[in-house]
């Protein structure tokens, strides 16, 4: 099957390891080197395998506006409640971008898939830069990469649509149509989907990373459980955003927000209720581009240097107390794949 269009699986392997083997993970990254000194990193300078831990971020005001041009020296580092000395810190928001966008194809965004398509495009062709990447899932009864990594706004819009309701992948049924599926909507694997796009895709990558969620919420089906979907997420240093979409004048009217919720707020991200509205969900996806060009970059050392697996919680304070941190809640502590 190409590599562009193949159907992911939760093999037994992956079940047995997600049960309690470690995973290497990309959790502690390599330290940026000064912008000023090297704009055009090279992917060697990134592998360089040193034991710094690296957050993107972003700092609200009240009313949730982004607050740019902050220095270091107005923030303070928390790793399980003792304090970390800040190594590197700048106002990055054009560092390359690794991005996910998973559409849920299953029956619940039958009369908003179309919309999602269009505007998702959209968003593409206005974030993406030259040094950025992105990757195309749909998600249903099955998990399919639609599109691996390129940067090629024309692939991934063209994998965009070849999301079908029902057949995530681009297949079809008898005369054309999407394949049947069973009257209750099983199934939507939503959890193996965030689990696949973290672990077999962006764990794989470095530097900036997010993935965006199209979706009602609800998981129907799924091998693995919301827990575990985070914790590749968190392995993956990937951002989590879902825009919470639906049709709620037709059967499929709920939104399961509190799962996402959980998993939008361990990861940094948040998540954003669009309903069927094509201005919301539109401007969805503009807070979203605004949030990944405004982040700030942080780096720091361990005082704790063991490499044990257990999970490390962050806290990043602002002197001002007006100010909301938009962060990653933590990272487990394993050796970087190599």
């Amino acid at each position: 099957m190409p590599k562009t269009q193949r159907r992911l699986a939760l093999s037994g392997a992956l079940l047995f390891i997600v049960a309690g083997v470690a995973i290497a993970s990309h959790g502690q990254q390599p330290p940026p080197t000064d912008p000023a000194q090297n704009s055009d990193q090279t992917d060697e300078t990134l592998k360089v395998n040193v034991n710094v831990v690296q957050l993107f971020f972003n700092v609200k005001d009240k009313k949730g506006g982004l607050i740019p041009n902050l220095t270091k020296d107005q923030f303070q580092v928390l790793e399980d409640g003792k304090p970390q000395t800040i190594k590197y810190f700048a106002a990055e928001s054009n560092l390359p971008l690794t991005l996910g966008i998973l559409f849920d194809t299953s029956p619940s965004q039958a009369r908003v898939l179309d919309m999602e398509k269009l505007v998702g495009g959209q968003f593409l062709d206005a974030i993406l830069r030259d040094k950025d990447l992105a990757f195309v899932m749909g998600f249903d009864a099955d998990v399919d990469l639609l599109q691996d990594f390129t940067n090629s706004t024309r692939l991934l819009k063209k994998a965009m649509n070849q999301a079908r309701i029902g057949g995530g992948g681009g297949a079809t049924g008898p005369g054309g149509g999407p394949v049947p599926t069973l009257s209750h909507g099983c199934c939507t694997m939503l959890y193996d989907a965030v689990y696949l796009a973290a672990h077999d895709e962006l764990a794989q990558q470095v530097g900036r990373k997010a993935m965006i969620l199209l979706t009602d919420g609800e998981d129907e089906g799924s091998k693995l459980k919301i827990q575990e979907a985070i914790e590749a997420a968190q392995k993956s240093d990937a951002i989590c955003y879902v825009l919470l979409i639906a049709d709620r004048g037709g059967a499929w009217g709920g939104f399961g927000g509190g799962e996402m919720n959980k998993l939008s707020k361990e990861t940094g991200g948040r998540v954003i209720e669009v309903g069927n509205k094509f201005d919301k969900l539109k401007e969805g996806f503009d807070q979203i581009a605004r949030e990944l060009r405004s982040q700030y970059n942080l780096g720091y050392t361990p005082s704790n240097p063991k490499l044990d697996g257990t999970f490390r919680k962050i806290e990043i304070h602002a002197n001002d107390k007006d100010y909301k941190i938009q962060s990653r809640a933590g990272y487990y502590a394993v050796p970087r794949a190599e």
